[in-house]
């Protein structure tokens, strides 16, 4: 069963644009390092609700299972790099 993995974020405001670029780089490779993560796509906020609350990114990969996201997270593929640039 396929599954998505969706994170919305918010990046503290001292985090420069090239580091985010960098971030965003990474974690789109991270395709290339977990066979079962399928996708990996991305965008910012153009809503015209202004309903964001603040957030500015989403992030959405697509999986093989629950269990192939629990292997990233073992990984710290994304907490440890991200944890402190977003709130």
């Amino acid at each position: 069963m396929a599954v998505k993995h969706i994170v919305i974020a918010k990046f503290k405001d001292e985090i420069s644009q090239e580091k985010i670029d960098e971030l965003i780089k990474g974690y789109a490779n991270l395709v290339n390092l977990i066979p079962p993560m399928k996708s990996f796509h991305w965008g910012t906020d153009v809503s015209a609700e202004n309903l964001h609350q603040g957030f500015t990114h989403v992030f959405e990969s697509n999986f093989e299972s629950v269990e192939a996201i629990a292997e990233m997270d073992d990984r710290g593929q994304i907490g440890m790099r991200c944890s402190n640039v977003w709130h």
